[in-house]
């Protein structure tokens, strides 16, 4: 929700944003190319300022907008917004394999917090990152 022009930048032949993280602690999260393109775009295309807010919701509206979602698409269960950080975390995992990456990612200062997503993964999607962690 605090995604500013002056955030959206590029590392290593990729798109990131640079945001502020649990407590505040700055952190790079990747950001596809194309969507980085789009949203420096949205952000001339509206004459933002490089510390304007690219989108102007606070809390109550993001929560809003997430359940509206849920609905259309016939969620029955109670949707939140972190429940997409844990979506996206698994997903993550599932998808390369590599715990590490995904702690720098979601900012954990332990990988015993990240390696808690291995309980969501089917046993044999969990074994193999298993078998991949060094410790």
């Amino acid at each position: 929700m605090s995604i500013t022009p002056r955030k959206i930048g590029s590392f290593a032949g990729g798109g990131v944003l640079h945001i502020d993280g649990k407590g505040q602690k700055p952190r790079l999260v990747a950001c596809p190319d194309p969507l980085a393109h789009r949203l420096k775009s949205y952000a001339f295309d509206r004459q933002l300022g490089l510390d304007d807010r690219l989108f102007r919701i606070n809390r109550k509206r993001a929560w809003q907008i997430i359940r509206e979602a849920a609905e259309r698409a016939g969620i029955n269960k109670k949707v939140y917004p972190h429940l997409l950080r844990h979506s996206d975390a698994i997903e993550r995992l599932r998808q390369t394999g590599n715990p590490r990456a995904l702690q720098l990612h979601l900012g954990h200062a332990s990988p015993l917090m990240t390696m808690r997503y291995l309980a969501t993964l089917t046993a044999e999607d969990a074994l193999r990152i298993q078998q991949e962690v060094k410790f």
